[in-house]
């Protein structure tokens, strides 16, 4: 059973070149944790603001429940639930009077549904009459959250949940979209760090408004065609310039503290050709590897397939 349904969806924005989403299309399933992956002015948040009814399509359909994003536009807000990028909630209210005031909105009480929310409250609960404006990130992006479930939404989307805030608070942050999944409700969520992919049962890639490829995380890894090694010499910049400028080299790129390469053709001849030259070119402590590809090495080639 499909909870969300988006085909050949299209917005554009006055005055730009392209248009913001073009002719996106997938689905998903109800119960699903779904990702929308891509960096910032890839489309993300204009795509969820579609479905949110916040914003009207140029072209294209979609349904969330069973109900069309334009017609049903009054149901639909009833029953989803939504977190923005840019925290929304008001910084003048306290954390209680914050949840009281959506609570009160959509016709509810915190009391009526704590069971949803309350391994997310009682974190901040201690915080209930601290302003909202003097949360910590952590502390507002678990308010946030708790605003956007006090009706009990069936459907959750979340827009770039993680960003800004620090690493502990992104870890529990995902394990509380777990614990959220295993009660049955569906969520699509955005987000710029390709690490959260794996933290999806289905991810989407985005790019310049366009979809570049939908699966599970395993498999999008899985379909990368070529064997892909991390490189490291004393002058990563040199390096990079050098590979850049190799005939061996079919792509070159910095990731870390490293460069990940594909060869034209690759054997243990090739290997050592390359070192060869590197050797050549006065770099020292060379090191090559042959590593797993990540999300993010499937997103650059797909991406640089596209350009």
């Amino acid at each position: 059973m499909l909870d969300i349904t988006i085909n050949n969806l299209t917005k554009s924005y006055p005055g730009l070149d392209r248009p913001a989403i073009k002719d996106i299309s997938f689905s998903v399933n109800k119960g699903e944790l779904f990702g929308l992956i891509g960096p910032d002015g890839a489309g993300k948040t204009t795509l969820l603001r579609v479905l949110t009814t916040l914003l009207l399509p140029d072209e294209g359909v979609a349904t969330v429940n069973d109900l069309d994003i334009i017609k049903d536009f009054k149901e639909i807000r009833k029953k989803v639930g939504y977190m923005p990028g840019k925290f929304s909630l008001y910084q003048d209210l306290t954390v209680l009077e914050n949840l009281t005031f959506f609570a009160t909105i959509f016709n509810t009480t915190i009391e009526e549904n704590y069971d949803l929310i309350k391994e997310i409250y009682i974190q901040i609960e201690p915080f209930k009459d601290r302003r909202a404006g003097k949360l910590s990130g952590g502390m507002k992006q678990k308010l946030a959250l708790c605003c956007a479930l006090i009706h009990r939404p069936s459907v959750l989307f979340l827009d770039e949940p993680t960003t800004g805030v620090d690493v502990v608070s992104r870890k529990e942050f995902w394990e509380m979209l777990k614990r959220l999944k295993e009660q049955g409700i569906t969520i699509l969520v955005s987000t710029p760090y390709m690490d959260e992919a794996s933290l999806c049962e289905r991810i989407a890639l985005i790019q310049d408004g366009e979809i570049m490829s939908i699966d599970t995380p395993d498999n999008i890894t899985k379909q990368f065609p070529d064997k892909l090694f991390a490189i490291r010499s004393d002058d990563m910049s040199k390096l990079l310039k050098d590979l850049r400028h190799d005939t061996l080299i079919k792509s070159s790129y910095s990731f870390g503290d490293s460069i990940h390469i594909t060869f034209i053709d690759v054997d243990e001849l090739t290997i050592s050709e390359l070192q060869n030259k590197l050797n050549q070119l006065e770099h020292k402590s060379i090191e090559i590897e042959i590593i797993s590809p990540t999300i993010e090495d499937c997103f650059i080639r797909l991406m640089n397939k596209t350009a």
